[in-house]
C-alpha cells in the first residue's frame, strides 16, 4: 500500500483510497474548526489523549474489517484518479496481514493529523454521508467544494475527487449496513438498538418518518404557550404584578380611600365619570360640564384626562368613580414601567438594564409628591411611543439605523400613543408635543440631506406612516387646544404670569431633596423641606441611586461616548429648565420658551420637567447596567461549568432592587368623605355651601350620580362668576343672597351642617327665612334650601 502525501499539510491526495477504507474526504482537515462532535480544544492541548482516542479507534477499525470497506470505496469510481488504488484493495482482501500494517499505518497517520485539526472528521464525515445522499448531488457538490476550498495545498481537481469520495462514503454507509458491517452495526445499536440487538431501520436514512401534523387544537395550544412565555407578556405581567406591589395600599379598599389626599384625586375622579357619562348621552356637551354653573367651557379649566374616557364608561356613582381612580393610579405605574422599558429595550439595553430604567422612571422618589396628580402619574404614553417611533424607523441608539428593520405599523401606532397621552392633558403633553416637533424637523433635515446618498432614506411605506401618523397628532392636539384657548379668552386671570412661576420654580437644593412621602428619605429630609417655598412641588429627587448608576454610566457603558454626552445634556438642559426662574432668571431657559411658544404660558409648575430628567437618567444608568451584566457573562463563561453562580446573578439584580427600595411609598390614604344623601335626590342647578376650591373637589365626585349642574368646582384657578358668588352668599339666607341666586337660575341651596364650622357661613342655619319665600327641609345630615 502506498500513500502519497501532498505538501507540509501531511494530506493525503483527495485521488488515492487509503487502506482503511477512508480517501481523502475523510482524512481530518487541518483548515478546518471544530465542528459537531469534534473535541478541538482537547486535540490542540492534549496530544497524548487524542493519540490513544485514535489508537483505539484505530484497533475498533482492524477488528471489523475496515478491509472489507476499503475495497467497497474503491468501486465508488476512485480508481479514476489513481488505478493503483483498486489493486491495492484487491490486494486488502486477500493479505489479512497487510491490511493489520495499512490499518496500523493508518493509525499512527490518524494520529498525527488529530494533533493538527482533531481526530473526529472522520466521524463526522460518516455522519454527513446519509443526509448527502438524501440531498442529491447538489448537496454532495457543495460539500467538495467546500472541502476543496480548504484544502490549500489540492491542484485544480481536489474538489471533484473529493466529491467522488464524499459519494463514496455515503455508499459505503448503506452496504455495511446492508452486509453487517460490525463497526456500522455497533454504531447502529448505540444509537437506536436495545443492546446491540436489534439495530434501527438501515432504509431510514433514506425515507425518514414525516414529522406529525398537529391538529388545530394542540397548534393554538403551542401558540398560547409561546405567547404567554414571551418577553413583552412576561414585561406586562411583571409591571402590573410591580404596580400593585408599589402603590400598596392602593388597593386594599380602592372603592373607599384615595392616595395622598381627597381634593385633586376627587376632582380627576369626576372628570374621568364625565367624559364616559357624557360620551353616553351628549357628546356634544362634553366640554360644558355639569360644574362651575354657570360658565361654559368648564371641562377644560384644567386637564382633562379625556384619554380614559373609554374606562368612565364602566359604572355610576361616587363608589365607582373612586374604584376607577384607583385602578387607573396603579395602570397608570404599570404603563410607565413598561413604556421606560420598552424604550430602553429597542435603544439597546438588555433586559435588566430595560427593567432598571422602566423602575426609576415608574417610582421615583419625587413622583411620590404628585400621587394626588393622575395627570402627572399617567406619563407612560411617552416612553412607549418614543420606542413604537424608534422600532418602526429601525432605529437603535446602540445598532444605529438599520434599515432592515423598518416598520411603517410601528411607526404609526407610536404616533397614535402619543396623540393619546396628548388627551391625558397638556400639562406633561405638551412639552411632549414640542419635543415631537423637533424631531420631525431634525427628520426633514436628514432627509433633505440624505436623499442624494440614498434613494428614500426613510422608505416611502414608512413616509407615508409618518404623514398620516403627524396628521392625527396635530389633529388631536389642535381639537384639544381649541377649548383651552377659549378658556384662556373668556377668562383672562387663567393665564399664567412670570411672577406664577417664580412661586413654583425649585432651588438647585430640590434635585436632592425627597418629599415626605418617600418611606426611604421622608422623614431625613424633613429639614431640607421646610425651607423650600412651595414643597409639594420643589421636591425633585429622583433617586440617588439613580444618580450614583447614571454616573457610572458615563464612563462605563454600552452606549456609545458621543451617545453619553448628549444624554448627559439632555439631563443638564431639563433640570435647567425644571428649575424654572432660579437659573439665572431663566433669561435663556425657560423665558424664552414661556414668551414665544403657544400655550407654554399654561405651565404652573417647571418642576415637572423632572420628568424628562428622570427618563434619561434612567437611559444612562440603563447602559451602565447592560455593561455590567455582559461583564458578568464574561465572567460565567470562565467558571466550569459556564454558569453564573448565585451571587453573581444575585449582583445584576442589586441595582434594580435598590432603585426599587428606593421608590417605596409611604403615601397615605384617606377615606373619601360619604356622599350626602341630598346630593341624590336634590335637582340642579344647586349650590353646595360652604364652598372653597378644596370643599368643592369632593362635591364634584359626589355629583356623578346625577350630575346635576352645580355652582361648585375646583381647578387650578377660580373663575370671577363664582368667586362672585360666593362673596354674595355668606350672608345667606336673605333677601339679597337669595335674589341674586334666583337671578343666576339656581334653584336649591344644600348646606353641609358638618362642614361649616370655621367658614364664613358659619351660624347661617340659625337666620330666619319665613319673609324670603324660601322651603326649609331636613335631608339626612345637610339642610336643602329650595329657592
Amino acid at each position: 500500500m502506498t500513500a502519497e502525501k501532498s505538501g507540509t499539510t501531511g494530506r493525503r491526495s483527495g485521488a488515492e483510497t487509503r487502506a482503511d477504507g477512508t480517501g481523502a474526504k475523510d482524512r481530518p482537515d487541518d483548515t478546518a474548526g471544530a465542528g459537531p462532535g469534534n473535541d478541538a480544544p482537547g486535540a490542540d492541548s492534549s496530544g497524548k489523549d487524542d493519540t490513544a482516542a485514535t489508537a483505539t479507534r484505530a484497533g475498533t477499525t482492524k477488528r471489523t474489517g475496515k478491509a472489507k470497506r476499503t475495497g467497497k470505496a474503491g468501486r465508488t469510481g476512485t480508481a479514476k484518479a489513481a488505478g493503483a488504488a483498486s489493486a491495492a484493495d484487491a490486494d486488502a482482501d486477500a493479505d489479512k496481514t497487510s491490511a493489520a500494517d495499512a490499518d496500523k499505518t493508518s493509525a499512527a497517520d490518524r494520529t498525527s493529523a488529530a494533533d493538527k485539526a482533531g481526530s473526529t472528521d472522520r466521524t463526522s464525515a460518516v455522519h454527513k454521508a446519509g443526509p448527502a445522499d438524501k440531498a442529491g448531488a447538489s448537496a454532495e457538490a457543495s460539500t467538495g467544494n467546500a472541502a476543496g476550498a480548504r484544502d490549500p495545498g489540492g491542484n485544480g481537481d481536489a474538489g471533484e475527487d473529493r466529491v467522488t469520495v464524499a459519494n463514496a462514503g455515503a455508499r459505503d454507509k448503506a452496504d455495511a449496513a446492508e452486509n453487517g458491517d460490525t463497526a456500522e452495526h455497533g454504531d447502529t445499536a448505540k444509537k437506536g438498538g436495545t443492546d446491540g440487538d436489534k439495530p434501527a431501520d438501515p432504509w431510514s436514512a433514506f425515507g425518514p418518518a414525516p414529522e406529525p401534523v398537529l391538529g388545530r387544537p394542540r397548534r393554538a395550544v403551542r401558540a398560547v404557550g409561546r405567547f404567554l412565555v414571551h418577553e413583552w407578556t412576561l414585561a406586562v405581567v411583571a409591571a402590573l404584578a410591580l404596580a400593585a406591589a408599589m402603590t400598596w395600599p392602593t388597593l386594599r379598599y380602592p372603592r373607599h380611600t384615595l392616595p395622598q389626599d381627597y381634593w385633586d384625586p376627587s376632582l380627576q375622579a369626576w372628570q374621568m365619570a364625565w367624559s364616559g357619562h357624557i360620551l353616553r348621552t351628549n357628546p356634544a356637551q362634553l366640554w360644558h360640564s355639569n360644574t362651575f354653573y354657570p360658565e361654559n367651557w368648564s371641562f377644560a379649566f384644567s386637564d382633562t384626562l379625556l384619554g380614559y374616557a373609554p374606562a368612565g364608561l364602566i359604572g355610576v356613582g361616587p363608589e365607582h368613580a373612586v374604584l376607577r381612580y384607583n385602578i387607573m393610579f396603579v395602570l397608570a405605574h404599570a404603563l410607565a414601567a413598561f413604556g421606560a422599558y420598552a424604550l430602553a429595550r429597542q435603544l439597546g439595553a438588555g433586559r435588566i438594564g430595560g427593567a432598571v430604567a422602566g423602575a426609576s422612571f415608574a417610582y421615583a422618589p419625587w413622583l411620590l409628591a404628585q400621587a394626588g396628580h393622575l395627570h402627572i402619574i399617567s406619563n407612560g404614553g411617552i416612553p412607549l411611543a418614543l420606542a413604537m417611533l424608534a422600532r418602526g424607523h429601525g432605529w437603535s441608539l446602540r445598532y444605529g439605523y438599520r434599515p432592515r428593520r423598518r416598520h411603517a405599523g410601528w411607526a404609526f401606532a407610536g404616533w397614535l400613543v402619543a396623540a393619546w397621552q396628548l388627551s391625558l392633558g397638556f400639562g406633561i403633553g405638551l412639552p411632549f408635543a414640542y419635543m415631537l416637533a423637533g424631531v420631525v424637523l431634525v427628520s426633514v433635515v436628514l432627509w433633505f440631506v440624505r436623499r442624494r446618498k440614498v434613494k428614500r432614506p426613510f422608505g416611502r411605506r414608512l413616509f407615508l406612516a409618518d404623514v398620516l401618523g403627524g396628521l392625527v397628532f396635530a389633529a388631536v392636539g389642535a381639537a384639544l387646544a381649541v377649548p383651552y384657548f377659549k378658556v384662556a379668552e373668556l377668562h383672562p386671570n387663567a393665564e399664567r404670569t412670570i411672577g406664577d412661576i417664580g412661586l413654583y420654580s425649585p432651588p438647585a437644593s430640590g434635585f436632592f431633596t425627597a418629599p415626605a412621602e418617600s418611606r426611604v428619605w421622608g422623614g431625613l429630609h424633613e429639614g431640607a423641606r421646610a425651607v423650600l417655598p412651595w414643597h409639594p412641588e420643589m421636591t425633585l429627587l429622583p433617586g440617588f441611586v439613580l444618580y450614583a448608576l447614571a454616573a457610572g454610566g458615563l464612563f462605563f457603558s454600552v452606549w456609545r461616548v458621543r451617545h453619553r454626552i448628549f444624554l448627559l445634556a439632555g439631563v443638564l438642559v431639563t433640570m435647567a429648565l425644571a428649575m424654572g426662574t432660579r437659573f439665572f432668571g431663566g433669561r435663556f431657559t425657560y423665558v424664552p420658551l414661556f414668551d414665544y411658544l403657544p400655550g407654554w404660558s399654561g405651565l404652573r409648575t417647571p418642576g415637572r420637567m423632572m420628568l424628562w430628567t428622570t427618563l434619561l437618567l434612567g437611559l444612562l444608568a440603563a447602559g451602565a447596567v447592560t455593561a455590567f451584566c455582559m461583564r458578568v457573562r464574561e465572567l460565567a463563561a470562565e467558571r466550569v461549568p459556564p454558569w453564573p453562580g448565585p451571587w453573581l446573578r444575585l449582583a445584576t439584580l442589586l441595582p434594580l432592587a435598590l432603585v426599587l427600595v428606593e421608590g417605596l411609598n409611604a403615601t397615605p390614604q384617606p377615606v373619601v368623605p360619604r356622599q350626602p344623601a341630598a346630593l341624590r335626590t336634590v335637582d340642579g342647578p344647586m349650590l353646595v355651601l360652604p364652598s372653597s376650591q378644596n370643599l368643592d373637589q369632593p362635591v364634584m365626585l359626589w355629583s356623578t350620580d346625577r350630575f346635576q349642574p352645580m355652582v361648585n368646582g375646583g381647578s387650578g384657578f377660580t373663575p370671577r362668576s363664582q368667586a362672585q358668588i360666593r362673596e354674595a352668599t355668606v350672608s345667606f339666607p336673605d333677601y339679597a343672597s337669595v335674589d341674586y341666586l334666583r337671578k343666576i337660575g339656581v334653584k336649591n341651596v344644600v348646606v353641609l351642617r358638618d362642614e361649616l364650622e370655621g367658614t364664613p357661613w358659619e351660624g347661617m342655619l340659625d337666620r330666619p327665612v319665613d319673609a324670603l319665600g324660601v322651603a326649609r327641609e331636613q335631608v339626612g345630615e345637610a339642610v336643602v334650601f329650595r329657592l
